[in-house]
């Protein structure tokens, strides 16, 4: 099944949050995660530099840490959507506010636009779409081994059938394996590239991309 973006919130078996990002494509195949000063972005590879031409909402900073959380994403809302954590707005009201605001990509397709964000210990996250017919924000109250995903298409609406009950990692790198290729995830085609944040015992975050 061939599900577009992926945008997930878990909690570890040793109870520890994540946030993770995967970009699945048809049209745009030729791109890869980079790491930069505040986060990590998504960017045409080399040589691919020209598709932005053609999609100008192919490139975004996807992945930001803010107040100790972890914020992910497809689009260029990951920053506003941080930056109002940052400022001290509650996760929901952020996710809101932002989604509304910039709304669905008007590209060809309509994609929407899919946010995620967790605390570091793996207690809440929160997962948010922005699409032509609707805007949805849910709250999650997460287990143990528990994630809970939502896509640009297809299983495209926060719930609670959305969710991988064998969510097993133990660092950032293993979260990228996960969201590419195992559990639930390996039934979605096309996967591209990835990017996630894995909280330490600290409570700080690690970040990956693959």
């Amino acid at each position: 099944m061939y599900v577009g973006r992926i945008v997930a919130v878990g909690c570890s078996k040793a109870g520890l949050g994540a946030a993770l990002y995967r970009v699945s494509s048809r049209s745009f195949p030729n791109r890869m995660a980079v790491e930069l000063s505040r986060g990590i972005a998504i960017v045409p590879k080399p040589g691919f530099e020209n598709d932005i031409q053609k999609n100008p909402y192919i490139a975004y900073n996807c992945l930001r840490i803010a107040r100790g959380m972890a914020v992910v994403s497809n689009g260029s809302q990951t920053d506003p959507v941080a930056e109002k954590i940052e400022s001290g707005m509650a996760p929901r009201d952020a996710l809101a506010y932002v989604m509304l605001s910039m709304d669905y990509e008007h590209d060809s397709l309509d994609t929407p636009r899919i946010t995620g964000v967790v605390t570091p210990d793996g207690k809440k996250g929160w997962l948010a779409i922005v699409r032509k017919d609707a805007l949805l924000v849910r709250e999650y109250s997460l287990q143990p081994g528990q994630a809970f995903y939502v896509c640009t298409y297809e299983r495209n609406e926060p719930c609670i059938a959305q969710i991988d009950n064998g969510f097993d990692a133990a660092s950032a790198a293993d979260c990228c394996d996960y969201i590419l290729g195992k559990g639930v995830f390996a039934d979605f085609e096309k996967p591209v590239s990835a990017a996630c944040a894995f909280a330490k015992a600290d409570g700080s975050f690690e970040t990956a991309m693959k």
